[in-house]
């Protein structure tokens, strides 16, 4: 197994590499496709805003790479920004496509009385499929850390393997389909959680 993050000029490559050193794994960080190599799995912590991200995607060629990618069935863990790109546009830069991966767009949280808009901190994600490959051992509730204004929201249930509830408002927390695996929340900040998770996704 050789592990690979995805460098597309944002994103906090940082806590992301120093999660994987701490499972064993030394990451490869990768910035074009051409330095891909024999790397099997993917990760794509991504930080900031949904049109920038895509943009910087495609002028570094990594767009196409990863569509095909993860339509290839090819291990993919996407965190944040990095999940929200699976989906077909974002409210946050209306005129952006998305990878088109996961039907759905992803929404603004929508203004509560004393709902605090990024929604920061930390928050419990609801297993809605038991224990999935990458879920497994996390139990039915498990803390994660967040940090986000936008929330994807698929078109149908299919991929959706938990859910965050933040005020009123539900939202799809992660999606696992084959080898695909992503999630809103923040595994690098959410401790033994997060590391259990990632080491999920690399079957270690």
């Amino acid at each position: 197994m050789k592990v690979g993050i995805i460098d597309y000029g944002g994103g906090n490559l940082r806590s992301v590499a120093n999660a994987l050193l701490a499972l064993g794994q030394t990451p490869k960080i990768i910035a074009s496709p051409d330095e891909v190599g024999d790397t099997t799995h993917l990760l794509l912590p991504g930080q900031g805003e949904f049109g920038d991200c895509m943009d910087r995607l495609e002028k570094r060629k990594l767009a196409p790479f990863l569509k095909d990618w993860i339509l290839a069935d090819q291990p993919y863990f996407g965190i944040c920004v990095g999940y929200q790109i699976l989906f077909d546009s974002s409210e946050e830069a209306p005129e952006v496509v998305g990878l088109g991966i996961v039907p759905g767009i992803v929404r603004r949280f929508v203004d509560e009385p004393g709902l605090k808009i990024p929604h920061m901190g930390w928050n419990s994600a609801l297993a809605t499929k038991g224990d999935t490959p990458v879920w497994k051992g996390l139990g039915p509730e498990p803390y994660f850390y967040y940090i986000h204004s936008y929330f994807p929201q698929p078109s149908s249930a299919e991929y959706v393997v938990a859910e965050t509830l933040y005020g009123t408002q539900k939202f799809a927390a992660a999606v696992e389909h084959g080898n695909l695996f992503a999630c809103q929340c923040h595994p690098e900040k959410s401790q033994e959680t997060g590391l259990r998770l990632i080491r999920n996704f690399l079957g270690i």
